[in-house]
């Protein structure tokens, strides 16, 4: 009986000391990545969203431009319709409203214009994260890692087993060694590591 109980609490140290270093009592080496931390600190994406806004302000100024030159036009048609009579004024509203429609239009195929512009390369990064965390994975050898964050999959993981500033500092380094030395790369504060 002594014999069983001592190999039995040898085992359990064994797993347990298995556990500590990332490993599962089955074997499997697992991790978890917070998924929204990556989006959100990811420097490509930042560019990418700075790009957007940028993109976004031009068109709402042209925009803003031909509504305002429409509302002018239309306060100098109220006057003059005075002075033009009753027939020139319906046919003046009706070019009005057919500018206002035009305007609406234009306005609509900016916003679809944009959606799909940068979906589409919001899309391709996310892809390409997805992929430096597979290429993560089988250089660390890790046979899971498991994502949390807004479409968690992880209810509860030690804090050891969270790589992902690691995996966010190669997505970086990857996006700066692409991006070129056009522009000087921000600095990243030292980050203190975890055991």
């Amino acid at each position: 009986m002594k014999k069983t109980l001592v190999i039995a609490a040898a085992m359990i140290s064994l797993v347990a000391c298995n556990k500590e270093g990332g490993a599962t009592a089955s074997g499997f080496k697992t991790a978890y990545v917070d998924t929204s931390k990556l989006i959100e600190k990811s420097d490509e994406l930042k560019d990418l969203e700075d790009k957007a806004k940028v993109k976004e302000q031009e068109m709402g100024r042209e925009l803003q431009t031909d509504a305002e030159q429409l509302r002018l036009e239309a306060a100098a048609a109220e006057g003059e319709a005075r002075t033009k009579g009753m027939e020139w004024a319906q046919l003046k509203g009706q070019q009005l409203q057919k500018r206002q429609q035009e305007l609406s239009v234009k306005q609509q195929t900016f916003q679809e214009e944009f959606a799909k512009e940068f979906g589409v390369k919001r899309d391709t990064v996310v892809s390409q994260i997805k992929k430096v965390i597979k290429e993560y994975g089988k250089k660390k050898g890790y046979d899971y890692i498991y994502g949390t964050g807004d479409a968690a999959s992880v209810l509860y993981a030690k804090e050891g087993y969270d790589v992902t500033d690691e995996i966010l500092k190669e997505i970086n380094d990857k996006y700066k060694s692409t991006k070129g030395s056009t522009e000087p790369a921000k600095a990243e504060p030292a980050k203190e590591e975890k055991k």
